[in-house]
């Protein structure tokens, strides 16, 4: 439980991702945006920030039922070891099958379905609250006699190898490669908005499962990425949680409880024929499913970057070291960075009330690093630094608070 191997992981995928993006660049084939990009690491971080909050929930629950209900105890041999990999996979396709079937459920895996675009960002980009849902499908797992860490282990492990999967550089692999393991081409199915590839190759690291249960489906057109209903977003935080609130501000437009009922655990987007039915999903091409854009000035671009390295570096800390930390200020740590990457959305997308929290934010990004060296050698230096951080921020931002002030009705797509 102690090694997060997700979080150690981070260098490296963000390794892979300059080299993706080089490789975009040199190739000229346009897998990236900004606007996209941060948007997704933005997804992803936050997963991690609040995983902190209830990973641990979710371990003492399987914890618990291995102490008090378990069958067997598994000996940490090889053959346990693959068993219970084969096990977790398992699972994990039944979760993610019925996350894509089930309305409800639907709203903890979206997030990661809203890109528009298929490159290695996509992988980081992941629900907030979905292990809070996931976690009940393992429990089986537990009461066999799996031991928790070995558990843990192994579910790391599974989301680990599904991160190379989220490209277009890799084509296809050999025959029985593509036979029996999840594959970048498997994938990208998956991710399809296309007609023939909604619903298809749920599998984690095996795509046996879809060919067993009757949902595998090849790569024989161009994918069209993104979800039927776009969000139309760059705010992680609306992204999370739109579709249940959606949802959730329907039901009490259904006229009997049984209808109700069913808008939660049928497929998503059912409907009663009063509230318009199912709309089944159309023929889509590049042409005919625009891809949501939104364009802000070259200069508050730069600032979006600069402004994202310094997240990244903090929230870094702020994963690797969580146990160095008081609940209070973890609370208040993890307060400061979902503030952080929600303006930054905030800022994608022009909105008007982004402006004076983004100061706000600065001061107390400053604030916060004097806060943390306070009894360091450094106190001094650090000081000046931060000080400096949130003056030439602040001046940098304020070049475009002509951008912000304006009402959101008449807020030019460029400046």
């Amino acid at each position: 439980m102690d090694v997060n191997y997700i979080v150690l992981a981070i260098p490296v995928f963000f390794l892979l991702i300059g080299i993706e993006v080089l490789f975009s660049k040199l190739r000229q084939t346009n897998y990236y945006r900004l606007n996209d990009a941060v948007t997704n690491l933005s997804c992803g971080i936050g997963q991690q920030v609040v995983g902190i909050f209830l990973k641990t929930a979710t371990f003492i629950g399987y914890q618990f039922i291995y102490a008090n209900y378990r069958l067997f105890d598994m000996p940490q041999t090889f053959l346990m070891w693959f068993l219970l990999f084969i096990g977790v996979d398992f699972f994990y396709y039944w979760f993610h099958r019925y996350a894509h079937e089930i309305s409800f459920l639907w709203g903890s895996h979206i997030v990661h379905h809203q890109s528009e675009e298929y490159n290695f960002t996509v992988a980081l980009r992941q629900a907030w609250l979905q292990g809070a849902f996931s976690c009940f499908f393992y429990l089986p797992l537990a009461v066999v006699g799996f031991d928790p860490i070995m558990f843990v282990t192994i579910s790391a492990f599974q989301t680990l190898y599904q991160f190379w999967i989220h490209t277009q550089t890799i084509h296809t692999l050999p025959q029985p490669v593509e036979l029996i393991l999840n594959t970048p081409s498997h994938h990208r199915v998956h991710h399809g908005v296309n007609p023939k590839y909604i619903d298809r190759n749920m599998g984690g690291t095996l795509i046996i499962w879809d060919r067993i249960f009757g949902t595998f489906q090849p790569e024989d057109e161009e994918v069209v990425y993104g979800v039927k209903d776009q969000p139309k977003s760059w705010n992680p935080l609306w992204l999370n949680f739109h579709y249940w609130i959606e949802l959730f501000r329907d039901l009490p437009k259904a006229s009997n409880r049984a209808d109700r009922w069913r808008m939660l655990v049928k497929q998503p987007g059912w409907r009663p024929p009063e509230l318009g039915g199912v709309n089944p999903p159309k023929e889509v091409t590049p042409d005919t499913f625009p891809k949501y854009d939104t364009k802000v000035p070259e200069g508050l671009n730069y600032y979006v970057l600069v402004q994202y390295a310094l997240i990244l570096l903090s929230s870094s800390g702020f994963l690797f070291l969580p146990d160095d930390f008081n609940t209070l200020v973890k609370l208040g740590s993890a307060a400061l960075i979902i503030l952080s990457i929600v303006n930054l959305g905030g800022i994608f997308e022009k909105r008007r009330w982004v402006a004076y929290p983004e100061y706000f934010r600065l001061l107390v990004f400053s604030a916060s690093i004097v806060l943390f060296f306070r009894e360091s050698a450094f106190l001094i230096p650090v000081t000046g630094f931060a000080l400096f951080l949130m003056v030439a921020s602040a001046y940098w931002f304020f070049q475009f608070w002509h951008i912000f002030t304006k009402p959101a009705h008449v807020i030019p797509d460029e400046d």
